[in-house]
């Protein structure tokens, strides 16, 4: 079947991933098909370009990053005689301990206790050490102590290609890169302190399922998963820009409860709520780097960041979203509308109009405003705001007045805001 038949069939088009959500998708394949044991854990996928990292602690990732440590890489760029030379080795391990300075000191820091190997060269070593094929190595976890990955490492760059192919678990592809790949596993034992590493026959293709799982039925354990590190970026993203975290989830609290009782005015499609979830949490980012044009340094932030949990279209939606904050209305020239697929870009609109009335309803940034009721009769749509007490909330009044003319504009109907 041709390529385009084929992604036509399956209704789905590629699209490329980073490195760190590589990381993010093994990270949820793994918990999502396995019990850890321990925590923290130091999950390790080693491929042909690159080497993920990624420390887990029950449940949530704590530190992840690539590595331009791939097998296929290293043996191409250091590797050039069978068996390799010494200076040639040298080099190598040189250059794996540069690129792993930094990142084994972070790795350090939070104790791991356990580190969990996925991909072909650690099946390959796996199957090796234990002496079964590849096929019984796959079929469940495998434990490789340091000493025995150190002393292999060093066996394999003394062999000829012949003679590792003849090892069982190891065949004709796999023997030409697995020096390389031995080594970055040997040195990264040694530099993070572990014992040995536990092969695991989950990876890439196990999270994208689940996450594939996911998106298909929220009740899955793979959707609370999905959902906790969703939540985990959006926090770790408000931190590093210094964001004001209980005026944003207020805010947040705002938006979803307008999302929920306007949805018959709105009519945005459920999965909005997600998008306006997180354009809410870090709508202030952009006063970070300047507070004169915030709103078009937020866009850029949020569209150019790693986010996990969402796709870089999704992190175009929701940098939409929080850019029209302002003074500025979207327009279908914009470049920023432009971005988007021709029936999101009036649904960003409405979206990012939901986050202007939940920013008005914390106006004075002191949570004055609990929630609101919502009264629609014909064309008339009353927000009836809930308060503590008798708290003024003369300032989100007078800033909810202001909207009156955009809601009408956008949704042909009159807004009216009172306190009970």
């Amino acid at each position: 079947m041709p390529a385009t038949d084929a992604l036509s069939w399956i209704g789905s088009a590629p699209r490329i991933i980073s490195g760190l959500e590589e990381g993010r998708l093994i990270h949820l394949g793994l918990l999502s098909n396995m019990r850890l044991g321990v925590s923290p854990v130091l999950m390790v996928d080693l491929g042909g370009g690159s080497c993920e990292l990624t420390v887990s602690a029950a449940g949530h990732i704590l530190y992840t990053i690539s590595l331009p440590l791939g097998a296929v890489r290293l043996t191409e760029e250091f590797l050039k005689h069978d068996p390799p030379m010494a200076k040639e080795l040298r080099r190598l391990r040189s250059f794996i301990e540069k690129e792993m300075h930094r990142s084994t000191r972070r790795v350090l820091s939070f104790k791991p206790r356990l580190m969990i190997a996925t991909s072909g060269t650690a099946a390959a070593l796996a199957a090796v050490l234990s002496g079964a094929g590849k096929r019984s190595v796959r079929e469940s976890a495998k434990d490789v102590p340091r000493a025995q990955a150190v002393k292999m490492a060093a066996k394999l760059a003394k062999m000829k290609i012949a003679q590792r192919t003849a090892l069982v678990g190891i065949g004709p592809r796999r023997a030409e890169i697995v020096v390389a790949g031995a080594v970055v596993f040997a040195e990264l034992l040694e530099k993070c302190h572990l014992r040995g590493f536990r092969y695991s026959p989950l990876g890439l293709r196990d999270g994208l399922l689940a996450q594939m799982a996911a998106d298909y039925d929220e009740r899955t354990r793979s959707r609370k998963q999905v959902e906790s590190d969703r939540w985990d970026a959006l926090l770790a993203a408000g931190k590093n820009y210094r964001v004001d975290l209980g005026y944003s989830q207020h805010v947040r609290k705002l938006a979803l409860d307008l999302f929920r009782r306007l949805r018959l005015v709105h009519n945005l499609p459920a999965e909005y709520a997600e998008w306006l979830s997180a354009a809410a949490m870090l709508h202030e980012v952009g006063i970070y780097l300047n507070r004169y044009g915030w709103h078009r340094h937020t866009h850029y932030v949020i569209a150019h960041s790693e986010i996990f949990g969402y796709t870089a279209y999704e992190r175009t939606l929701i940098a939409a979203i929080a850019r029209y904050l302002g003074n500025s209305r979207p327009a279908a020239a914009d470049k920023v509308m432009k971005l988007l697929h021709p029936a999101d870009r009036i649904r960003a609109a409405k979206a990012s109009f939901l986050l202007r009335l939940a920013r008005a309803l914390n106006q004075s940034r002191r949570a004055v405003v609990s929630g609101v009721s919502v009264r629609i009769k014909g064309d008339k749509v009353r927000l009836v705001l809930r308060t503590e007490g008798r708290t003024d909330a003369e300032l989100e009044l007078w800033s909810l007045e202001k909207e009156r003319a955009y809601f009408r504009e956008l949704f042909g109907r009159e807004l009216e805001a009172v306190r009970p």
